[in-house]
Order: C-alpha cells, then structure tokens, then sequence
C-alpha cells in the first residue's frame, strides 16, 4: 500500500451479518422462516439461527407463534430518538416562519412513522379559508405533499412496504404502483411532492425531504391550502419555496 492509499476499516463480519438480518426483516411485510432469511442471505441455517437468538435477546426481533421472526420497533424507536436529538424542530422553526409568511397558508413539518407521517409541528394559516391538522395528527405517507416527499427520497427501500398498503382516500388517490413509481419519478425530478387532493377532496400540499448528508430522509416541511387559495402559477411558486426552506434546514443538519 503506497502512502497515498487509504485503509479500508475492517468490518465484522458477524455484526454485519446481524445487520442484514434485520434490514431483511425490517422491510419485509410479514414474520419470516430461518430456512428463507439463510436463503436470501447466503448464510447458513446455523448461522442465521444464532444471530436472531441474539436480535431477540436484545429485543430487535421478536418470535412470532408460527415460528417466524419478524423485526420489532426497537430499531425504529433509535432512529426517532437520533432525529430527536437533532433538534429539528428549533432548527427548522426559522423555514416554518419562512414559509407561513410566503404564503400566508398552513404549513408543516413532519417525521415518518412506519407508512404514515406525524407533524410535529406547524403554523397555522392566516387566511379564512384553510385547511388544518393537529400537532401529532397523522397521514399516510402515499397521499400527502410531506409524506410524498419522504417516501421519494427512500423509494428504494420503501417500495415493497408501500407498494401493499396504499389505500384509497379520495378519487385522486394513487392506488397504482406503476403510477406511484413514476409520481416519485417526478419529485425527484423537481424536488417537491404535491399532493393534487389525494388524502382530502380539494386540499393540496407541498412537500420537500430534509436530508442528512447521505441523502436519507429525517423529516419534510409542507404547505397545505384548500384548491380554491391556489394563485396562478401557484404550483411553481409554492413548490420552490418549499425545496428552498427544506434545503436549509438539510444544510443546517450538515453543519452539525
């Protein structure tokens, strides 16, 4: 190795391989076998037997009655409470503000729960005629501009949960997951979800991702209105004042 050439840190392997478990069972939508987890895996049946010993032991993975496994909320839980820690809401409070006096609509900023979203706090519209949703209110994730927007940024890994749980909420909900792919496509593309009406007739939202330094998504601000509060050219505007408030907020993120 030349002076140059950076060493690349050993990983362990039994760790690593614990780790594969539980992302498998973490994304998988019901309890599964030692015989399939050591298939998918390429580990042996002994291998993959003793490492869930040990995930449940330590309360990652629970043993279900029909003798499958399946991952619990633990791992969830570390993750919340890391997002906790980042204090998002002080550091996304200045883009609420931001965004409230832009539009003078409702706006958001919410976390994912498994396929749903809960705000986490909020500014309450100026105008009449408003749309509204408590602090700790939820929506799923498939259907709302905040939770659309998540939900692109980890489609990958989201894909298979999601693909099996999209209920239909109004006639605007997508129900189909080749429209679904090509919606996330699109915000991608642009950088912000919009939701046309899909969890409630006639209201509208907008959603963009924050993101750490990885790219993984830790929450997304949203503006919500009724239809008839849309100005013209109002989906443009709105949708890039969003990208720009969650984009500081993820700068902010990076900086710690």
């Amino acid at each position: 190795m030349t002076s140059g050439e950076r060493k690349e840190p050993r990983v362990d392997s039994t760790l690593s391989k614990g780790l594969s478990i539980l992302e498998n069972l973490a994304e998988a939508q019901e309890g599964k076998g030692v015989t399939d987890l050591s298939r998918e895996l390429g580990l042996t049946k002994s291998n993959t037997f003793r490492l869930l010993q040990t995930l449940t032991t330590l309360g990652y993975v629970q043993h279900l009655p029909d003798k499958t496994y399946a991952a619990t909320l633990k791992a969830w839980r570390v993750g919340r409470a890391r997002v906790e820690n980042l204090k998002l809401r002080e550091l996304a409070a200045p883009e609420l503000s931001f965004l409230s006096r832009e539009t003078g609509e409702t706006v958001y900023l919410a976390v994912r729960e498994n396929l749903s979203v809960v705000y986490i706090d909020k500014v309450d519209s100026q105008k009449p005629i408003s749309s509204w949703n408590a602090i700790g209110g939820t929506a799923p994730l498939h259907c709302v501009g905040t939770g659309k927007a998540i939900l692109a940024a980890d489609f990958e890994n989201l894909r298979k949960q999601i693909g099996v749980a999209m209920e239909s909420y109004t006639d605007r909900t997508i129900t189909d997951p080749a429209t679904l792919e090509k919606d996330m496509q699109l915000t991608l593309k642009r950088g912000y979800a919009f939701d046309t009406g899909e969890f409630r007739d006639r209201i509208l939202s907008f959603g963009a991702a924050i993101t750490l330094p990885r790219g993984e998504p830790v929450g997304a601000l949203g503006i919500s209105l009724p239809d008839i509060n849309l100005p013209e050219n109002g989906e443009e505007r709105y949708g890039t004042l969003v990208v720009h408030a969650a984009r500081s907020v993820s700068d902010k993120l990076r900086a710690i």
